[in-house]
């Protein structure tokens, strides 16, 4: 019988990661694995009893990289509990705001993040290798340093919407707190064309973006990258041929079952917003996709669930949903592999489908669906990709993500041409009793708030973020959860360097809290633990 090694790796994320994972590893592969988050923040005990509107405040600061989506589902709960309306402008500046910290978000995950993996010593047997240290080695890679930069280009229009970043609070119940004037948004074309001819152009794809936007099946995309020299040797065409030249397009396929709540509301559609309303109302589609049916359906919120049954919470084990839970964590916090709880992330369910991926990845595959709107947004990719690989894996799920580049930069275009500076930018709301859904995309996927206000005081705040889907353990039924899944069948070169299950973590962005973990005993200097047993 083959010796079961068991792994324990903490922390997997970097800059941002509070992830830790264990897998049983036998004949270098994975066979089980477990997602732990370890850290307990609160935010929904912090904010119960506390001004409706504090939720503005506090929760943009749940995330330093996504707060504007946070802002967003905030501003937009409280909107559909009071039942106000929302100016055309503001619908505009509110997007815009998420949209500039989205498309940052790209190059800093791609080259800070993912692609510096590139480098470890498992790989120096490709063709690509020396390309890889040229380019994307941390701190001396070309192009590493110039994606890192560019990355800070596009929030400084938020910083002109909101005064600053991150941390803003400028999106209010009823519009938002600034009114832009004719050279804000002039400067926010220069700010995004300078993002575009010396990025996005030149360096990631190689070609124009109007070129890029013809690409619709995965023989377009495969000849696209040889159809020029500047498109071979684009930074895109250059990570998806070590991609495969490596095997990252063979691990990492997961569940196989995907969720978006869409977002980018309509300026002319979602001026009286409310929750049943949603879904027909936004430019870039909700949806589920289970791709063992090949079968798109819409996403509404009635259908989630949170499942505490391996999460540390003393709640009903009954899979319940968020305007109907009570946080109340429990003190003594043990860690209990074999069937008890494990971790602070609950299991996210579909009340009907259960486990489901989010992220940019399950975005994409929604738009390649025909269940939305004809004037929604459509894009036949990933989908196409996803079907004639076989699947999702690291290398697809990465592509997904930075194939957004695209979408994202022709809304930011969108929200700066449609801005009519004199009409209003708010309008005061009638504060009541209620509840309230605000839902969006961040990032890293799928992210709402719930709240309930009764007696002018929040009764009740609930957030399910995009990395709670992902990282959530398994439920009460023993379905394992996305990235536990992810990593099943994985290979392990190296047990003392296990590069794989950083990658397939990475590929979908886990986001939890900062945090350290090893040290180097002749330093001193923390790097990293592992626990073998």
């Amino acid at each position: 019988m083959s010796k079961v090694e068991t792994l324990d790796i903490s922390p997997v994320g970097r800059v941002e990661g509070d992830l830790d994972v264990r897998v049983d590893i036998e004949d270098g592969i994975v066979t089980n694995a477990w997602t732990q988050a370890e850290l307990f923040r609160g935010f929904e005990i912090i904010l119960k009893g506390k001004d409706p509107q504090a939720g503005l405040v506090v929760t943009p600061r749940a995330c330093g990289i996504c707060g504007a989506s946070h802002l967003t589902c905030a501003a937009w709960a409280l909107d559909t509990a009071w039942q106000t309306e929302v100016p055309r402008n503001a619908i505009l500046a509110r997007n815009l705001g998420q949209l500039v910290e989205t498309i940052q978000s790209l190059p800093r995950h791609h080259y800070g993040l993912f692609m510096i993996d590139m480098i470890n010593k498992n790989y120096k047997h490709s063709k690509y290798y020396e390309m890889a240290v040229e380019r994307w080695a941390p701190f001396t890679g070309k192009n590493y340093e110039i994606g890192v930069t560019i990355s800070g280009r596009p929030v400084e229009i938020y910083a002109l919407l909101g005064g600053q970043w991150p941390h803003s609070s400028f999106m209010v119940p009823g519009g938002v707190m600034c009114s832009p004037t004719l050279t804000d948004i002039t400067r926010a074309w220069s700010i995004m064309e300078h993002f575009r001819k010396n990025w996005l152009e030149p360096i990631w794809l190689g070609c124009s973006l109007e070129r890029y936007e013809e690409i619709r099946t995965y023989e377009d995309f495969l000849n696209w990258m040889e159809e020029k020299e500047e498109h071979a040797n684009s930074d895109l065409a250059m990570y998806w041929k070590m991609c495969c030249d490596i095997g990252l397009d063979k691990y990492g396929q997961g569940l196989g079952k995907y969720v978006t709540w869409g977002y980018m509301p309509h300026e002319d559609k979602y001026q009286k917003p409310t929750i049943d309303t949603r879904n027909q109302s936004i430019w870039m589609p909700s949806g589920v996709y289970d791709a063992k049916t090949d079968r798109h359906q819409l996403m509404s919120q009635g259908f989630a669930r949170e499942d505490v049954a391996h999460a540390w919470y003393e709640e009903s084990n009954k899979p319940t949903h968020p305007f109907d839970r009570t946080t109340n964590p429990i003190a003594n916090n043990k860690t209990d592999f074999d069937g008890g709880k494990y971790t602070w992330a609950t299991a996210v369910l579909h009340a009907q489908e259960g486990h489901l991926e989010a992220g940019p990845l399950a975005r994409q595959l929604v738009y390649g669906g025909k269940h939305m709107e004809g004037w929604q947004y459509s894009d036949p990719l990933v989908l196409d990709m996803y079907k004639k690989m076989g699947g999702a894996s690291v290398a697809l799920r990465h592509f997904a993500r930075m194939h957004e580049v695209k979408a994202v930069y022709r809304k930011i275009e969108h929200c700066l041409r449609e801005f009519r500076l004199s009409e209003p930018f708010y309008k005061k709301p009638v504060e009541k009793d209620g509840r309230g859904w605000g839902a969006t995309e961040a990032a890293r996927g799928a992210l709402c708030h719930w709240v309930e206000v009764e007696g002018g005081k929040i009764k009740n705040y609930q957030i399910i973020a995009p990395t709670t889907w992902n990282v959530g353990p398994r439920s009460a039924q023993g379905e394992r959860g996305p990235i536990e899944e992810a990593l099943i069948g994985i290979p392990i070169k190296d047990s003392r360097d296990p590069v794989e299950v950083g990658h397939v973590a990475r590929s979908f962005d886990s986001c939890l809290v900062c945090t350290v973990h090893a040290h180097d005993a002749k330093t001193g200097q923390e790097l990293a633990r592992f626990r073998t047993t």
